[in-house]
């Protein structure tokens, strides 16, 4: 029983954490050097100012174990700027890409891969195709996976994460 649970604790997960800060010039900074001096991973950062406050929201996702979560969101308590930290158990998760295809591709074809993945084409020039989707992470990654292998996009442009609590 012992090594299941010394399994579990060194087990890696995905964690999603909001971070609510005043909204300084160097609070972004700040969040950043607390990762980077402890060697963790940001796999997604996204910064956005909360309406009508002087406060803006960080969306971070992040991988670790327990222990390694629960560290980041100590030390992302004791920083200055920051006033509040949620580690988000049960969340709608969404990610936007915007891919750039040479125009020599079937349009229809690209618009029905697209609108599977709540996709549409943004934009059609003599050169090239713009089209976008917004999903789930794993769907986006499904989607930009297709579009690679299949049209050879001149440009691929993916937002970071954004969640909310259920």
């Amino acid at each position: 029983m012992n090594n299941f649970n010394h399994y579990y604790d060194t087990e890696t997960i995905r964690q999603v954490i909001s971070v609510v800060v005043l909204n300084e010039h160097n609070a972004l900074s700040r969040i950043v050097g607390l990762f980077s001096a402890r060697g963790y991973n940001i796999d997604s950062l996204t910064v956005a100012p909360i309406s009508g406050t002087e406060y803006s929201r960080m969306t971070i996702v992040t991988t670790g174990d327990k222990r390694i979560i629960d560290q980041i969101v100590k030390q992302l308590n004791k920083l200055i700027p920051v006033l509040k930290v949620n580690e988000h158990r049960n969340v709608i998760e969404k990610e936007t890409v915007l891919i750039k295809i040479p125009i020599d591709q079937h349009l229809s074809d690209i618009e029905v891969i697209a609108r599977a993945y709540n996709g549409h084409i943004q934009n059609v020039t003599e050169d090239a195709i713009v089209i976008s989707a917004t999903d789930e992470p794993h769907r986006i990654a499904n989607f930009t996976n297709i579009i690679n292998s299949r049209y050879n996009p001149l440009e691929v442009v993916k937002s970071g994460v954004v969640a909310m609590e259920r």
